[in-house]
């Protein structure tokens, strides 16, 4: 196992400082080894305040006493020399030519946006799952004749996506599944998504309280097409795109509901494999509990120590009592048994602030960072 120990320290910036996600950021680099929050970026009314002033500050701990009274700056590359590391916390409505001009200003910008994570040379990383997907990054630089991601070659500017938190929690344990046991062929799965996956304020009282909401906008098609890129692989071996599954007969049903619940997506999941006859319930929990990624190879300080953590109790697990295990760094299982439609069905649970968002960017960085792209 290799080791980030004696890592240098490296300069970080964070775009949308003063949001929901941001504001997870700075919690989470607060105390991180070797990245060191240099500058934050918000909207042009809240620069050149305070951050203590600019931000209303929604975490359970008090805002860092370092960052209290750093001036916020507004979302622009001059205003982050010396950073070597974006974190972008943008709402999608004005993320995707902030972070494009970050990267054409030779940044590493880790997005939790949705705006590039369709483009081709764009790797759409779950940490736990696919960091071979960094692979691109050369291709991706290199400015090929059919992207229009960028307008110039970049030697250290990129862009790296986050998956939507509801995908995230549930590509782990496929992950872990589809490598023990071969391809999956059908997969079903309905979401209980926590209110704090909305931003802040978020959905209104009048609502949520006492409600199921059975819709969140453009949800369900993140699942079902996310889900392929990270699970696929490159489709030659110079590594130029992604094969979206497109020799895989996997196909995905999604099914989004937003719930009274502050932090935590619950997701109820039925599968089955294309390989019959299919996994014993034991033996697919035996898989999800010694499944391991490459993030804890490569002693990536935010990795958890279990990547999957399986319940034995009949009704975990809880967003109440899960959701922080392991700093909400790893994913939660539970109740996997026998489908009678499909093959197996289990429960997922997973911390959509933490490696939904802002976990998922830190540990990307750091994978990046042990695979010299950084």
């Amino acid at each position: 196992m290799s080791s980030q120990k004696n890592q240098r320290e490296l300069k970080v910036g964070i775009l949308g400082a003063t949001g929901t996600v941001g504001q997870r950021f700075i919690v989470l680099l607060s105390s991180h080894p070797y990245f060191k929050i240099h500058a934050l970026g918000a909207s042009a009314r809240s620069a050149g305040q305070a951050y203590v002033k600019a931000t209303k500050w929604k975490q359970s701990t008090p805002v860092p006493e370092f960052v209290r009274e750093m001036v916020v700056k507004e979302c622009k590359s001059s205003e982050f020399q010396g950073c070597d590391i974006v974190f972008s916390g943008l709402d999608h409505d004005v993320a995707g030519p902030i972070e494009k001009e970050f990267a054409e200003a030779e940044l590493a910008v880790f997005s939790n946006a949705k705006n590039y994570r369709r483009d081709p040379l764009v790797p759409l990383v779950v940490p736990l799952v696919n960091p071979s997907h960094f692979d691109i990054l050369p291709n991706q630089r290199s400015h090929p004749s059919n992207s229009s991601l960028f307008t110039k070659s970049l030697n250290k500017g990129c862009i790296v996506a986050n998956a939507n938190c509801s995908t995230t929690g549930i590509v782990v344990p496929l992950k872990a599944l589809e490598d023990a046991f071969g391809p999956l062929d059908k997969i079903i799965v309905n979401t209980m998504q926590a209110i704090s996956g909305a931003g802040y304020p978020g959905v209104s009282s009048m609502d949520i309280l006492d409600n199921v909401v059975p819709y969140i906008g453009g949800e369900e098609e993140k699942i079902e097409w996310e889900t392929s890129k990270i699970l696929g692989g490159f489709t030659d071996s110079d590594k130029t795109a992604f094969d979206l599954h497109s020799q895989s007969p996997m196909k995905i049903s999604a099914s989004c509901n937003r719930v009274p619940v502050l932090d935590g997506h619950t997701e109820v999941v039925s599968c089955s494999f294309k390989k019959q006859p299919p996994p014993t319930p034991e033996q697919c929990i035996e898989v999800l509990r010694k499944y391991t990624c490459e993030a804890q190879d490569l002693g990536c300080p935010s990795a958890p120590k279990e990547v999957i953590h399986v319940h034995d109790e009949q009704d975990r697990p809880q967003p109440r009592l899960d959701r922080y295990y392991q700093n909400g760094a790893g994913v939660n299982v539970g109740r996997v048994r026998e489908c009678p439609v499909l093959d197996i069905k289990f429960v997922v649970l997973s911390n959509n602030v933490s490696i939904g968002a802002a976990t998922s960017s830190i540990m990307n960085a750091e994978i990046a960072v042990a695979k010299g792209f950084v």
